[in-house]
């Protein structure tokens, strides 16, 4: 018997969940406010859990909340108000909360072995053949793949690593507005800078940053496409001026589409004059698609927008299926030179996070996610650009599938970034029950990553909402 064929499916389950309409995978009543936020049992359990919890912990000053369950594209808090949420770990349940597809090759798994280093296993097999077949072009039947330590972090630095073995390079270029990882080399090339980078100098060295296209906000002062795209001059330049400081680089890293940095899409033709130079170069180009990848975008992976093929992808967050830890990157076969053992770690391909994947990967194919994705960005992006219409502070609004940005400004004009105006938006979709988050070079901007199975009517609630908390806030802050 066929190794794959081995891995037993519980066909009457599969059919049963199959027959469900996205909108059995969310609390139906979402979004339901039914105490002050946040409630009294929220502040009770946060009051509590920070005498013992470090001051490191995030979310929860900006949403007082305590979260008792997820289901699809909503969350309950423990006084029992729902939300629809629009970040999703950013990023992280494409899939949705809790998904009852996936939760089943989960459940599977865990009465098998749920800890087993890097020795094969019939779902490890599965899921490797699964992202070869998924792979970009130029990568599918050409690539192999390591499961790396479970973070993002560790993908990032995987590949780097990667690089800087098969170019004997040590120099690695990375954009502003990155954001890679926060530890080694992944801490390196990630841009913002704050409490988070500067007071945990130095960093590793020889690590460079050259403009990305933020055409909203270029940094030449230009609007495209009459700005010559000046960004990818700027970038031969420091490759070739020989007194740019950058010496020959391993790598250029880049997300696809910039998420922390305030969801920026590059113009194609500057993401295929980036793979040409490289190629020419001998400049190996890593597509971090930590964030952008599993149908973020509407594509399997973001890169696919731009027709080019990337030397390394690397990959996290979705890829855990429903919030597992895994981790990964994937490359071109040929540069598959190290030994074993180069990139070591025990936590490397955990067994529930691999049963997950295989079932996000199942998921997308049987339920024709991406078309989902497809009718329902036609919906945000119409929803977002009225609201652009509707509200001066809007100054730009960027969207491709399931990935925002509303950016504030205080002045069209101008341009003159309004985080306060962010936050206080935030706090009032909260208050109506919708979760959303931040980001950008200024934290003027609002980030949605909703899941990918949120419905038109979850998503038609949620516009109405951030409509709403936008008057509120102009009201407030006028």
């Amino acid at each position: 018997m066929d190794i794959i064929n081995s891995v037993e499916v519980n066909n009457s389950i599969e059919e049963e969940i199959m027959k469900m309409d996205f909108a059995d995978f969310s609390f139906k009543e979402a979004p339901k406010i039914v105490t002050e936020i946040p409630g009294p049992k929220s502040k009770s359990l946060i009051e509590k859990d920070m005498v013992y919890d470090s001051n490191c912990v995030t979310y929860p000053r900006t949403f007082p909340i305590g979260l008792d369950e997820g289901k699809g594209a909503t969350v309950k808090d423990v006084d029992g108000n729902v939300y629809i949420d629009l970040f999703c770990g950013i990023g992280v349940l494409n899939f949705g909360h809790g998904n009852p597809y996936i939760m089943k090759y989960v459940k599977e798994q865990q009465e098998k072995i749920i800890h087993c280093l890097d020795f094969p296993t019939p779902r490890r097999l599965e899921l490797l053949q699964k992202l070869n077949d998924v792979a970009p072009a130029g990568l599918k039947d050409n690539c192999k793949i390591l499961l790396t330590s479970p973070s993002g972090s560790d993908a990032v630095t995987s590949a780097i690593r990667l690089a800087k073995i098969i170019t004997q390079r040590d120099t690695v270029i990375s954009f502003w507005g990155s954001y890679h990882g926060g530890t080694g080399e992944s801490f390196a090339v990630t841009s913002w800078t704050g409490a988070f980078k500067c007071r945990n100098l130095p960093a590793l060295p020889d690590y460079h940053f050259v403009p990305y296209p933020y055409c909203y906000r270029c940094a030449f002062g230009k609007n495209y496409p009459e700005c010559a795209l000046q960004c990818m001059q700027f970038l031969k330049d420091t490759l070739e001026n020989g007194f740019s400081g950058a010496c020959p680089p391993a790598a250029i890293i880049l997300e696809p589409v910039q998420g922390e940095g305030g969801i920026h899409f590059p113009p194609k033709e500057f993401m295929q004059k980036l793979r040409q130079i490289t190629a020419e170069k001998g400049i190996l180009l890593i597509a971090d698609e930590v964030q952008t990848g599993f149908g973020r975008t509407g594509k399997m992976w973001a890169i696919e927008h731009f027709d080019i093929t990337p030397d390394i992808v690397t990959m996290a967050k979705s890829f855990g299926g429903i919030g597992l830890p895994l981790a990964g990157i994937m490359y071109k076969k040929e540069l598959d030179t190290w030994s074993p053992g180069t990139i070591i770690g025990t936590f490397r391909g955990n067994a529930l996070g691999i049963a997950a994947a295989v079932g996000a990967l199942d998921f997308i194919k049987e339920s024709n996610l991406f078309s989902h994705v497809g009718k329902i960005s036609q919906t945000l992006e119409q929803g977002l650009k009225k609201l652009q219409e509707k509200y001066p502070v809007i100054g730009d609004v960027r969207q491709k599938g399931m990935m925002a940005a509303v950016e504030f400004v205080k002045d069209k004009k101008t341009k003159e970034p309004w985080k306060e105006f962010l936050d206080c938006v935030l706090q009032e979709c909260m208050k109506r029950g919708a979760l959303a988050w931040k980001a950008g070079y200024y934290f003027n901007t609002l980030r949605m990553l909703p899941p990918l199975v949120i419905t038109q009517d979850l998503l038609g609630k949620a516009l109405a909402i951030l409509d709403e908390a936008i008057k509120v806030s102009q009201k407030k802050l006028s």
